[in-house]
């Protein structure tokens, strides 16, 4: 990963440091010779079409491809608030055996990423990863989906505070989201657009539920129940289940679209008591003209693997997303589409010093939107 970035105003220039590092991915595909590289280097990091004989029309659309990319694949939430000492106070006892037998799985989750001593010791971290994307067209009726090209290469950069408090910088050639939580309200924002806060109460980042944060992931499954097993990755694994309650599920609502359900699987290997794959799925109802709706059903799957220890916390630093999208219903015809996401940790590091509130300060044309 490339974290500095050379000066374009003064060749012999002191570096700057990059916000977001880019993978060295970038520059393998970059023309040859100083000046070609300096010129790509200097789109890329403006944030500007390569090709200046695209049309406004081409470059909008490739703008709109990527940003939903960003948000539904790179930055999406989970559906439940969470309460970090859920997963370490929950008696297994006075639950039914489903809810029991999931409890005991998520202790041996616990001790599997590091013991209870070890993730109660942190309070913060950093994360710094690469992630390369990609999707296929809309697809009507039976059509089979196929993926465009070889996806787009990005960074990202995460900082997270018990869990409430985090923010995201994520970039993906050249096309930037920044979300965060100030434990309160969660936000999104595109580049040179306002920002937007998401409807309910906060919710921590689906990304660091894939891996990367043990605590919370042992938190989100404490009210789970164990619904069966499964073969994942020639791995048995159990399969803990979570459904968002309908007063969360009211709270994300408005007058324009009503979420019909949100529900979450886990599955623990039963070798290493490990999280090996994470899926969630929601149905969404557009309430349309005419009383004709129109649903959306949103699937993700996320693989997690190549677990290492970091500071004593076993932390996953490969990992896959499937997610496929799904539009039908008396307003619209049917139609899917499919999205892909392969990431990969460089960096992690824990307990990190003078990481105060005002690192999660939302942005302020949001503040302004909310005090009017």
């Amino acid at each position: 990963m490339r974290k500095l970035c050379p000066n374009y105003d003064k060749e012999d220039g002191l570096e700057t440091v990059l916000e977001v590092p880019i993978p060295e991915e970038m520059f393998s595909n970059m023309s040859p010779g100083r000046r070609g590289r300096r010129q790509n280097m200097c789109t890329w990091v403006k944030s500007q079409p390569n090709d200046d004989k695209s049309s406004p029309a081409v470059i909008a659309a490739r703008n709109a491809e990527l940003h939903l990319l960003l948000n539904v694949v790179g930055s999406p939430l989970i559906p439940l608030p969470l309460h970090m000492d859920h997963a370490f106070n929950r008696p297994i006892k006075d639950s039914s055996i489903e809810a029991s037998t999931a409890k005991y799985i998520v202790h041996q989750y616990i001790a599997a990423t590091g013991g209870q001593a070890a993730l109660n010791s942190v309070n913060s971290y950093y994360a710094i990863g690469k992630v390369r994307m990609s999707a296929s067209e809309f697809q009507g009726g039976d059509e089979s989906v196929h993926l465009k090209g070889s996806g787009d290469i990005g960074g990202f950069v995460l900082w997270q505070k018990n869990p409430g408090l985090w923010s995201l910088e994520l970039v993906v050639s050249g096309c930037k989201v920044s979300a965060g939580s100030n434990g309160k309200v969660a936000w999104r924002q595109m580049a040179a657009q306002q920002s937007h806060a998401s409807r309910g109460p906060a919710r921590p980042l689906r990304r660091s539920l894939q891996g990367l944060d043990p605590k919370s992931t042992a938190s989100l499954f404490s009210d789970a129940v164990c619904i069966g097993e499964k073969i994942v990755n020639n791995e048995e694994c159990f399969i803990l289940k979570l459904e968002a309650n309908s007063a969360t599920l009211e709270a994300r609502a408005s007058n324009n679209f009503e979420i019909i359900h949100h529900t979450i699987w886990g599955y623990f290997s039963q070798r290493s008591g490990l999280l090996v794959q994470f899926e969630d799925t929601h149905l969404l109802m557009m309430k349309g003209k005419g009383n004709k709706s129109v649903f959306w059903e949103t699937s993700m799957e996320s693989v997690i693997s190549d677990y290492r220890y970091i500071d004593g916390i076993n932390i996953a630093h490969l990992g896959h997303t499937v997610v496929t999208l799904f539009r039908y219903g008396e307003g619209s015809a049917n139609h899917k589409r499919r999205m892909e996401e392969t990431w990969e940790i460089d960096e992690v590091d824990f307990n990190i010093w003078g990481l105060s509130m005002d690192c999660f300060l939302p942005p302020s044309d949001l503040k302004k939107d909310h005090e009017s």
